[in-house]
């Protein structure tokens, strides 16, 4: 379970949001620059760090994943409980068995070991997947938000701009961290208020 454990330890710490490069055209009061085009272009940016803490989505996303991660980690620990009394209950009993009697207990629990190891690298494969569907939605959602933001207000190019990033400066007239980071919980809001759709697949 040690790998899981880091595969939600790799989620919880995601601080990577985006390089943004949206083409769009129009007016408005962002800072422009020069390009070798002479073309100005109309540039901000958003701190990666400051959105993953104050997204409403990420966080319940987070919450949820890590909650999954914890109920896993139980079952298996369970299972390896319960399997390490079996191999304990055998130490005992051994020298009252025949020989075959122990063989074939050896054997299931050899057995029972393997598809053990089996189920813990399964678990890993399925956070991994979790991790990665999370990150992806996550991608999409502030995407989307960014090119519609950018449409409206005549931006062409977003940054993300944290500590990791090839931003070494940036002013503080470009940040729209604040306000991306309330369209997109008003959104995520919205979309939670709506009603989930039905299943028209299931039998009546």
């Amino acid at each position: 379970m040690k790998n899981a454990s880091l595969a939600l330890n790799v989620v919880l710490a995601v601080a990577v949001i985006v390089l943004y490069y949206l083409h769009f055209s129009g007016s408005g009061s962002a800072r422009t620059e020069g390009g070798p085009s002479g073309k100005n272009l109309k540039m901000a940016y958003i701190n990666s760090d400051s959105v993953l803490k104050y997204y409403d989505y990420f966080k319940a996303a987070r919450e949820k994943l890590e909650g999954k991660g914890k109920q896993l980690e139980q079952d298996l620990k369970a299972r390896a409980t319960s399997l390490q009394g079996e191999f304990e209950s055998y130490q005992r009993n051994v020298n009252s068995m025949t020989i075959g009697q122990a063989r074939a207990v050896e054997e299931d629990l050899t057995k029972k070991r393997q598809n053990l190891q089996m189920y813990q690298e399964s678990l890993q494969q399925q956070m991994m997947v979790d991790q990665e569907r999370m990150t992806k939605e996550l991608y999409e959602k502030v995407t989307s938000f960014l090119r519609k933001y950018g449409q409206d207000n005549g931006l062409e190019i977003v940054f993300k701009y944290d500590a990791t990033s090839d931003v070494l400066f940036a002013g503080d007239s470009l940040d729209i961290s604040s306000t991306v980071v309330k369209g997109l919980n008003e959104a995520y809001q919205l979309e939670k208020s709506k009603p989930a759709a039905k299943d028209t697949t299931r039998k009546k």
